[in-house]
Order: C-alpha cells, then structure tokens, then sequence
C-alpha cells in the first residue's frame, strides 16, 4: 500500500486535495478510485485514507482512521555530520532517517572536500529534507528527521547541546564501544569528513567533553560511519532490541 508524507493538518473524515508531489506519486502509480493508501504529517501517527477521485491536475482523497502507531526510537540520537559531496550526503541522510537519528546538524570543518555556496544552501536545505521525506515513506517513521542548516564546526561546537553521551568518531579514538555508559537517552556524535577533523578540532572536541571513540581497525568512509554508528547505539540504547 502507497504510504505519502502530506505536510498538512489531517483528520477523520476530511476530504481534500494531495499536495502537488503526493498527487504525481498517486498518478504514477495509476490508482484508482476506491483504492488505499496511507498518510502521515510527521505530528505523529498516520492515517488509513482512500482515493476519491483521480483528475489530471488532482487527487482527491478521504482520510477513515488513525492509527496512533509511534516508531520513534526512545534514544534521542544527533549526528554532527561534517559536509561531504552530494551522494555521499544523500547516502547519509537516508540511512539515517531510516535508522532512527531524531536530527542531523550539518557543519563545514577545515578538511571538509566539499564547500557549499551561501546561495545554494536553500536549494539543497529543500533537496535533503526530500530525501529524509522519502526515507521515511519507505521506512515507516512517523516523523521527520530534522536537518539542521550548515554551519561552521568552530562555530557549533562552543553551543552544542547538551547529551548524555558525546562522542567523537576518530581512528585514534581512546575507547571503544563496550567501555560506554550502560544507560543513556541522548547522545551526540561527530563525523567528520573523509580527510577526518583536524588536530585543533578534535582537541576542542575533546575540551568540549566529547569522548573520542574508535569503532576497529578499518578506516570507513565518512558516508559509512553514521550508519555504522547509528546501529550500534540502537542496538545498544534504542530500539533494534526491544
């Protein structure tokens, strides 16, 4: 069954027109009047709906039930993720809309490879934020990700929140996963980019209270490590247990 995300109020028994990208997904598909689908706002839940009428220019549909499901992990998981090239960063946000991180705060460190004009950064804020809609079609989650504008790492760090665990993916990390809290609700991890933080940036980090931590003897690719890393706290703090 087709599942949309439509960024409007919904309710039980309101009767309306898809948004422009839900109403194209509709007709690609070629459903017919009488047929399911289901909808969600990312405020929570989702709703059983059916097709009204199908027109060249619209979809009409009818919303029947709410079902109040909640897929939200309990581990409210942040990835400071440092800028890289287009579908390494497309790559990143899927996955991890998928694996449930709450929010992903892009930063511009000094080995960033990648450098993101001011007057681009609207048009690839929208492009990202797609790219979370359409992993949480496909995965079930009931909310959006957020995707946080990107800023310099010098800038964010003196204002990161606060978290019951900060961690600083490094290769020289001085603990590993099974030396970590066993408890915490919150946790905030940087990724760097492919040439890794720099000296001075990872001492701050360090300053700053986050744990350097080293995931083994291979080196990952910067689009590798938010999923990486995202499971293992999931299976460790979150959801893939219970």
């Amino acid at each position: 069954m087709p599942r949309l995300y439509v960024p409007i109020a919904l309710s039980v028994g309101s009767q309306f027109d898809l948004p422009e990208a839900a109403a194209r997904h509709v007709q690609v598909l070629r459903l017919q009047p009488g047929e399911p689908l289901t909808l969600f706002n990312g405020q929570g839940g989702e709703y059983g709906a059916r097709v009204v009428e199908m027109g060249k220019r619209h979809v009409t549909v009818e919303v029947e039930a709410f079902d109040a499901s909640d897929r939200e992990s309990p581990l409210q998981l942040t990835l400071v993720q440092a800028l890289s090239a287009a579908e390494r960063m497309d790559y990143t946000v899927q996955k991890a809309t998928e694996l449930g991180v709450q929010r992903i705060q892009i930063v511009q460190s000094a080995f960033c490879g990648y450098k993101l004009a001011a007057d681009r950064v609207e048009k690839r804020m929208a492009h990202w934020q797609g790219v979370a809609q359409s992993a949480a079609e496909q995965c079930g989650r009931t909310r959006i990700m957020d995707i946080l504008p990107p800023v310099k790492f010098e800038q964010w760090l003196p204002q990161a929140p606060v978290a019951d665990l900060k961690l600083l993916l490094s290769p020289i990390g001085a603990v590993r996963l099974d030396a970590l809290p066993a408890q915490v609700s919150s946790a905030l991890v940087l990724v760097g980019p492919e040439g890794g933080f720099s000296d001075i940036e990872e001492e701050a980090a360090v300053a700053a209270g986050f744990t350097p931590l080293i995931l083994g003897p291979r080196l990952f690719r910067t689009e590798t490590v938010a999923p990486v890393i995202a499971s293992l706290l999931q299976a460790r703090y979150g959801d893939f247990l219970s």
